[in-house]
């Protein structure tokens, strides 16, 4: 899922309740925040300095599922500001597959 803000969110607490209830789903959640309001909030919801907790259900993320990525920074370097995009999400996945003790299936010799 991406979301393009402008910084302002005037739910927050709804909004860490229904993260931390999907960080169990295989999604990945990438905010992208476009201009230059402060942008404190989605850096508190990327979780990547303190994990995210909803007081309403009583219990933190069960993953990491979000990334914060503010547009200005890469403006200039739309390269950079893909990769930034899509960094996390490959480890999401694998973490995903680990709690949920997937394994991919093995390529088939004639597809490899």
């Amino acid at each position: 899922m991406v979301i393009l803000t402008d910084g302002i969110i005037n739910d927050m607490q709804q909004t860490t309740d229904e993260i931390v209830r999907a960080s169990g789903l295989p999604i990945s959640i990438i905010i992208i925040g476009v201009g230059d309001a402060d942008f404190s909030a989605m850096d508190v919801l990327d979780g990547d300095e303190e994990a995210l907790y909803s007081s309403t259900y009583r219990q933190y993320v069960q993953a990491d599922i979000v990334q914060f990525v503010p547009f200005n920074d890469y403006r200039n370097n739309h390269h950079m500001l893909a990769k930034k995009v899509l960094e996390e999400v490959p480890g999401q996945l694998l973490n995903y597959f680990s709690r949920n003790k997937i394994v991919p299936n093995q390529l088939h010799e004639g597809l490899k």
